[in-house]
Order: structure tokens, then sequence, then C-alpha cells
């Protein structure tokens, strides 16, 4: 498209230009539009019109960089300088489990840096910056396909990409010179391409295996309201582990071959992967494949069968059903209500996954009549050009958050907001007490899980509210809101309501959970619910007893001269007891033991009330009361 720096004229209507629907995948990236006759179409990016982008960047020594096909070419010779499957990495942590799989990658970490980085000789390189590489060349193959400006988009992310996943997707975008019109969920991107076609009424599963990623969703489809009911996945999970099974065994047959060990060999290991890459591909179709290896010394060829790959990936495909029930499970369905699966991402082209899938929703067979690989930029560019084009009356989106979002109180026990499966965008408020006398600040600690610890979740963000006036101990209420925006970013406020002091932080983790936390999370809190609720309550109840004996305590300081003969040793003999239950994590015996301590300390706490009584009436009247 040419362009002019004297003059740029724009559609009001459409102030960013054309606006379009991009898969950012592991493996490969798409970009779609919807015509003037409301058609969805994928842009081609090559001259040979295909429209899949391999999802891979090479930097060159001047700090440049090649995107595709021209870059996956430079895997093979060039591994350090060659990032590709990024998404793995998005808003990952240098310490993260991806970091240590199988792969050509050269790290390079800072002294204190929250986040992966790439070192590929010329510069180094976080994921946000390289997945900003393969949007700007979307966006280019966009703009000379349409010939017109494109500088909005929908991009997609797997449904169980969380905040900080979520953020870096964004934050790639702008950095590409995008305007993000929304990030929407993969599933809920294909379900709507499918939805749309077919004019669908039903509930659907929506089964998301891509080369990085694995998603599950159920959706209700109604009139044009497409509402999750509910999100399952692993973040950790795809076609690229496929890969990495095959290629282990093969690098493991060549070191004997060669006579050295190819394990840390960033060449050895890259052909390995690519052979591995190859031969599954032809599996495919194939009952056998030739994985050929290119090593410098040598080309070997080792022939594969399709049961033997399906040996070496059943446990990894097999991981998918605890998603998959527990995704029906939350939706308060059986396999036998849902009305059809749709299949998306190119993992799910193997029979393997094909048969299990249909296993899992009770023999029905998977739709795939749409192009798994570009039925979710279908879905997205339907839902830009709702957004940032010509809004359609009949098209709703109510999309879920994936984990629960709450915060810290006295204890370590995590009190939650918001609650996972909760349709977005969404906002929940809940006011806390001050728990010190004269406390002038309360720490927010912003948590994400399902467990009722605080050591058992993972931290999003911390921030301090300040300028609470000085008062007695639960006097100051500051009410805290959690705002999840439509692209399931997070937002969070604390309001201390007497003075209206107010701090807030759009939460912006610098690194995303680890590989397979989020299942980990979730079936944890299944398999622990009952000791958690019960810890939680032991918690709780050793916060009150502490708030107990400190107003005791402060009582028998101000208004000792109100003792009886062998009151205090009997309220000593009772908070003795109340301590020593405090060491066990039993709430009951707690909860006894407080009450004993009351009992010990009513007559006590009567003769201070009727002296406060007393002290209140002095000076006036009867008459004046009434």
């Amino acid at each position: 498209m040419a362009e002019s720096g004297l003059l740029q004229i724009r559609d009001p209507s459409k102030p960013y230009g054309k606006p379009v629907g991009i898969d950012l995948g592991t493996t490969n990236s798409l970009v779609a539009f919807v015509d003037e006759l409301g058609a969805t179409s994928a842009i081609p990016v090559d001259a040979d019109g295909s429209r899949l982008l391999p999802s891979v960047v090479h930097y060159l020594e001047d700090g440049s960089t090649l995107v595709g096909r021209e870059a996956r070419a430079k895997l093979a010779t060039h591994p350090h300088e060659t990032i590709s499957s990024v998404k793995r990495f998005m808003g990952k942590g240098p310490g993260d489990a991806e970091t240590k799989k199988l792969g050509h990658y050269r790290f390079r970490a800072e002294p204190g840096d929250a986040i992966v980085r790439f070192d590929v000789g010329s510069k180094i390189v976080s994921p946000v910056e390289v997945s900003a590489e393969i949007l700007k060349t979307l966006r280019r193959k966009a703009e000379a396909a349409l010939d017109e400006q494109v500088g909005a988009a929908v991009i997609t992310v797997p449904a169980y990409f969380d905040d900080a996943q979520r953020q870096a997707t964004k934050d790639a975008g702008r950095l590409a010179g995008l305007e993000v019109l929304r990030l929407i969920s993969e599933p809920t991107a294909a379900a709507l391409a499918y939805g749309l076609d077919r004019r669908a009424r039903g509930t659907f599963a929506v089964y998301d295996l891509g080369g990085g990623t694995f998603d599950v969703s159920i959706l209700e489809l109604v009139e044009g309201v497409f509402e999750v009911k509910s999100t399952a996945g692993d973040s950790s999970l795809g076609g690229d582990d496929f890969d990495r099974a095959l290629a282990t065994v093969l690098l493991e047959q060549l070191s004997g071959a060669v006579g050295r060990d190819l394990a840390a060999d960033p060449f050895a290991i890259q052909a390995a992967l690519h052979a591995a890459r190859t031969a599954k591909h032809e599996l495919t179709e194939r009952e056998n494949a030739l994985a050929v290896v290119e090593l410098p010394e040598r080309t070997i060829e080792v022939e594969v069968s399709r049961a033997q790959f399906e040996s070496l990936i059943g446990s990894l495909v097999q991981r998918t059903a605890i998603a998959c029930r527990r995704a029906l499970q939350d939706a308060g369905i059986t396999p036998a209500q849902v009305d059809g699966v749709v299949l998306v991402g190119g993992s799910t082209r193997l029979p393997l996954v094909r048969r299990f899938v249909s296993e899992i929703f009770g023999g029905k067979e998977p739709l795939g009549d749409i192009d798994p690989d570009r039925v979710v930029a279908l879905g997205a560019a339907i839902q830009a050009e709702n957004l940032g084009g010509k809004p359609r009356e009949d098209l709703l989106l109510l999309d879920v958050i994936p984990l629960s979002l709450g915060v810290e109180t006295m204890g370590g026990v995590v009190e939650k907001i918001i609650h996972r499966n909760s349709t977005i965008p969404t906002s929940a408020a809940q006011i806390f007490t001050t728990y010190a006398d004269g406390q002038s600040g309360m720490d927010i600690h912003v948590l994400q899980g399902e467990r009722e610890l605080v050591q058992d979740c993972r931290s999003l963000a911390k921030f301090r509210l300040g300028g609470i006036p000085p008062m007695p101990a639960n006097m100051g209420r500051v009410q805290v809101t959690f705002a999840v925006d439509a692209d399931g970013i997070l937002s969070v406020s604390a309001k201390e309501l007497t003075t209206g002091a107010e701090q807030s932080i759009v939460v912006e983790p610098s690194h995303g959970l680890t590989d397979e936390e989020v299942e980990e999370m979730l079936i944890a809190s299944l398999e622990n619910a009952e000791e958690d609720v019960a810890v939680r309550l032991a918690a709780e109840a050793r916060v009150e007893a502490e708030r107990v004996m400190y107003d005791l305590h402060k009582a028998l300081e101000s208004d000792a001269a109100l003792l009886e003969p062998g009151e205090r040793e009997a309220i000593a003999a009772a908070e003795a007891k109340v301590r020593e239950a405090m060491t066990l994590s039993d709430h009951d015996r707690i909860n006894v033991a407080v009450a004993d301590l009351d009992h010990a300390s009513a007559a006590f706490a009567q003769r201070r009330m009727e002296r406060a009584i007393r002290n209140a009436l002095t000076g006036h009247s009867v008459e004046e009361f009434e």
C-alpha cells in the first residue's frame, strides 16, 4: 500500500483502518478479515498463497529480522539466532519449567530479571518483542492484500492464558503498532466462526490443541449469544511436546550411532525436532514415516510407525482428559448433553487425538469441516468487524475468567472476590476493616488460585493503601474493588471510606504461571478441599482469638481495679488454654477455648460496662434520655 507523508484519508467510522482478526499461534499465525459481503477470509502471506505464517523469527547480525518461512529455514543452521514457539514463553519468568525443556534456545537473564530473554547474538530480546515482529509482518501482509491501512485487531489467546500472558500479548500488539480492540479466547473465536456460519443453537465443546497450548471450553449458543459456561486446559501442552517426545528418542538412538552425546548439542536438537515434526505430519495420513535427521557428519534415517508414535504421546493426549471432565463438571452437564465438538489447532489432525476426543465426549464424531488451523482467525475477524467495523446486533460474546481472584486477609487466608468461570467483563467489591488500633495503612496482596491459603495460591501483585485515619481496631473501613475487563486483564483499587483515600493498580505481573501450574492448582483445590476448609477455619479462629486476647489485655491494663479476688488468675488460666488450642489445627477446640475465656472474663466485662453507663449518666437526669 502506498503511503504519503502529506495526507492520510481515513474513514471516521474506522479510525484505525480495516479491523482484522489475528491468531497469534505457537507454530503458525494467521490474519483474517470480513469483506463487504460479510464473508470471512484468511489473508495469503506468501507468493504461494499460503495463509499460514510460521511463527518463527530469525535475527540477522545487524539486528534486523526475517519472519515466517525464511526464518524457519534458518533453524537448522542458526538455532541460537532463530526463535520458534515463542508463545510458550509469553508472560513466563527465567526460572520457568518451559526454559528447562528440550530446545535450541540460548537464554540470558540479568540479576533481578523477571522475564524470559533470548540471546540471539546481535541483541537480547523478550518474548513480547519476538511476538511483535510476527504481528508486524501479519499487519504488513494484510495491508498489502487489502490495499488499505490496518491499525486495529482482535488477537486471540488460549482460554487458560493467565493475566501475565494476556498482558504480554496485548503489549506485543501495541509494540507492533496495532490498536488491540480485544483479546478473545481461542475456543470462543472458533465457536464464533462455526456458530455464525451454521446459525447454530445448543451446547458445544471446543477442543483446542495447538502447537503449544491446550484449551477446552463449553459454550452455549443461542440466537447470536455466545456464553462460555466453563473453561479448562493447560497453557504448556501441545504439538511441541509431541515433537519433543519423538525427538528425545531419536537423539538417544543417534548418540549411539555417531558415538557422542547429542542431548546438549543445539544443532542436533534442532535437527531431531525438525525430523520429528516432519514425521508427525506424515503419520497423520500414513501408517509409517521416515524421520530424516541431518547432522554435520552424516544423515541418519529412522523409520517410525504410527503405533510407535502414538505410544510415545499417549500419556500427553491422556492429560487433556482431566481438563475435559472438569470443564463438563463446571458447566453442570454430561457428555451426552453436548450437541457437538469443535476441533481447533493443527494437533487435532492426529488420528489418536480425534479418536480420544470422540471417546471423551460420548462417541460423538467431532466437527472438522472448517480448517482447524484457520477457524480461530476467522472467528477473530468476525469479532474485529463487530468491534471496529460494522457492529452486529445479533452478536454477543460472554467469556469467562479461568481462575479465582482474591486478596490476603489476616492469618494467611485468601478471600476470593471474583470466582473462576465468572463472565467477563465483571467487577466485585468487598469491605475489610483494620486489624490494629491506630492502623494508618493497609497492604493489599492480590492472589490468583482456588486454594484457601496464600501459600497455595499465586501472587499477582502487592500495593499499599495509606492515609487511613488512626482509629480503634475494626473501625477503619476499606473497600477493595476488583475489575476484570473484556480482555481478561485485572485492575484492583482500594478506598478508605471515611477519608476517601484511594489507591489502584493495573495488575501486570512480571511472569506467568509455570508449566502445568494452572492444572495443578485446580486439581489440588479439589483434592484438598476438605483439608483446606479446615485449615482456613483454624486460621480464622486464631485471628479471632488474637483479637479477643488483645482487647482483653487492653481492658485489664486500664481497669485492673475492677477485678475481684482470684479473677485475674482465672482469666490467665483460660487464656493459657486458648494459646494451647491455637497451636493445633482444630478450629472447634480454639472456638471452645475462646468461649471459655469469654465466660471467665464475663463478670469483669459486665462491671466495666456498668461503670461506663454510670459515667455517661453522671450529671444528667433520667428525663433527658426519655
